[in-house]
């Protein structure tokens, strides 16, 4: 059931997990809790503005982009790029 807080679960974190003493634990804001067991560092999901502001900062390049990299059939110069480049040419995508 979604909307329920899974009480055994946040207790075994809290108690053995972190080592709280039940009152510690207690005495916690949900807010104080989540950040102690790392929740508040998870990747935040990708909206459709974040999207869109990644994809302004790291446009798309094609072959025929003026950007000082050589886009030829072997993939960027200096890079590792050869095989992918060659994959998504003929349409094998990537």
């Amino acid at each position: 059931m979604s909307g329920r807080i899974d009480w055994p679960g946040l207790m075994r974190a809290g108690l053995h997990g972190l080592g709280l003493e039940p009152a510690a634990f207690w005495r916690l804001t949900p807010v104080e809790l989540r950040i102690m067991l790392g929740a508040e560092q998870a990747a935040l999901p990708l909206t459709r503005a974040r999207l869109a502001e990644l994809a302004a900062a790291f446009p798309d390049r094609t072959r025929g982009d003026r950007d000082g990299r050589d886009l030829g059939s072997d993939g960027p110069v200096g890079g590792a790029g050869g095989k992918a480049w060659q994959l998504d040419r003929d349409g094998g995508g990537l």
